[in-house]
C-alpha cells in the first residue's frame, strides 16, 4: 500500500525537474543560435587590412568559381558564415560577373547584396603612347574582361570598322587618349562604341571649324598629330613643327617626316634615318610620296591634335634635331640653314657613336 501511493509523486517530482531543464536547455540554444545568425549577418567578415582589395568574377562563373574568387582575395575572415549566408540570400541563383572591391569591415549581408545586385566597381581605363593596332588591343585588354584578339579582331575587320566611320589605316584615330570609367564586363562591340560616342563628343564645332579653316578632314588632322608627336615629346614645340608641316603640304612639298619611314620600315629601334631606309617602298614613306600617309602612325594624344589646330604661324619649312639632345629642335627657312643644323646633329650622332 506504501509502495503504490509514493509511485505517482516520485514521477511528478521528475517530471518537475526535466521540464525546467529542457527550458533551460531551449533557452540557452536559441541564444546561441541567435548570436550565431546575428554574427553571420552583421558580424564584420571583411578584413582589406586597409588597402585595395577587388574580385574578378567572369561572365558565365557558376556559383562555386564566384565563391572561389571572393575567398581567393584573401580578406574573407570567415569562409563559412559567408557561405551559409550566401545561400541564405540566394546568391547561387543570382550570380552576375563584374568586378568588384571588397570594403573594409563589411558584413557578410554587406557583401552578398552587392554581388547579387551586380552593383560593379568602374574602372579608369587610360591608354597612351601606342603605336600599332595590336599594342592598342593588349593595353585596352590589360584592364578588362575582353581579349585582346576580341579586341583586335574589330580593329582588323574593315566591314565593322565601316560602320564607325574608318578603316582598318584610320581607327586608331578614333582612339583619344584620356581617361575614362568604364566597367570590367564591358564587351568589345560595346567598347568600340563608347570610344567612338567619346571621339564624337571631342571632335566640337570649334574643332571642326579649325579643321575645315585648315583645308584638313578630322582623320588627316589625327594622321598628321600622330606625325608631330613621333617629332617631338615637348609640348611647347609641338604647334611649331605643326607649322612646319603644314607649310609644306600648303607648297606641295614633300614632308620628309623620318617617323613615317620608320613606321613604314617597321623596325622601331631604328635611331638614325638612312638612304636605305628613304628607298623602302611603303606608303608612309614621306620621302617618296606627297601628302599624308594612309593614316595616323601612332594614336596621337590631345595636346597633338590641338597643336596641329592651332599651328604656329611662321615661315619655317625644315626642322630637325639639335645636336645637344634636350628633344628640341632647329628650324630654318632655307635649305642652307638646314643642311648646317642637320650636319651638326650627324655630327653628335657620330661623336656618340648612333650608327643606325
Amino acid at each position: 500500500m506504501t509502495q503504490e501511493s509514493t509511485t505517482p509523486k516520485r514521477k511528478r517530482k521528475e517530471k518537475g525537474v526535466i521540464l525546467p531543464g529542457l527550458i533551460v536547455l531551449f533557452l540557452l540554444l536559441f541564444v546561441s543560435f541567435s548570436y550565431y545568425a546575428y554574427q553571420i549577418v552583421y558580424t564584420s567578415n571583411v578584413d582589406t587590412k586597409e588597402k585595395e582589395v577587388f574580385v574578378h568574377i567572369p561572365t558565365g562563373a557558376t556559383y562555386e568559381q564566384a565563391m572561389d574568387s571572393i575567398e581567393a582575395s584573401g580578406a574573407i575572415v570567415d569562409h563559412l558564415s559567408l557561405r551559409f549566408m550566401a545561400k541564405l540570400m540566394d546568391y547561387n541563383k543570382l550570380v552576375k560577373p563584374g568586378r568588384y572591391e571588397l570594403k573594409h569591415g563589411w558584413n557578410n549581408r554587406q557583401l552578398i547584396g552587392v554581388l547579387r545586385l551586380g552593383e560593379q566597381t568602374p574602372l579608369k581605363l587610360t591608354f597612351t603612347n601606342i603605336r600599332l593596332r595590336s599594342q592598342l588591343a593588349e593595353k585596352l585588354a590589360a584592364d578588362l574582361e575582353p581579349t585582346p584578339a576580341q579586341i583586335d579582331s574589330l580593329l582588323n575587320d574593315p566591314q565593322y570598322l565601316e560602320t564607325l566611320g574608318f578603316d582598318t589605316t584610320t581607327i586608331v584615330s578614333m582612339f583619344v587618349p584620356n581617361t575614362y570609367e568604364v566597367y570590367w564586363t564591358i564587351t568589345a562591340p560595346e567598347l568600340m562604341q563608347r570610344m567612338k560616342t567619346e571621339y564624337d563628343k571631342f571632335w566640337t564645332a570649334e574643332r571642326k571649324a579649325k579643321a575645315e579653316k585648315l583645308g584638313l578632314t578630322q582623320k588627316q588632322v589625327s594622321t598628321l598629330a600622330s606625325i608631330v608627336q613621333a617629332e617631338t615629346i615637348k609640348n611647347d614645340e609641338k604647334p611649331r613643327v605643326a607649322g612646319v608641316y603644314l607649310n609644306r603640304l600648303q607648297k606641295g612639298m614633300l614632308l620628309q617626316a623620318d617617323p613615317t619611314v620608320v613606321f613604314g620600315v617597321g623596325d622601331f629601334t631604328i635611331r638614325r634615318v638612312l638612304n636605305v631606309h628613304l628607298r623602302h617602298d611603303s606608303p608612309y614613306n614621306t620621302y617618296k610620296y606627297k601628302g599624308l600617309p594612309p593614316g595616323p602612325i601612332n594614336v596621337p594624344n590631345i595636346s597633338s591634335i590641338d597643336a596641329v589646330l592651332n599651328p604656329e604661324s611662321h615661315k619655317y619649312i625644315y626642322f630637325c634635331a639639335k645636336e645637344d639632345f634636350s628633344g628640341y629642335h632647329s628650324f630654318a627657312v632655307t635649305e642652307a640653314e638646314h643642311l648646317a643644323n642637320a650636319r651638326r646633329y650627324r655630327n653628335a650622332l657620330t661623336a656618340r657613336n648612333i650608327m643606325k
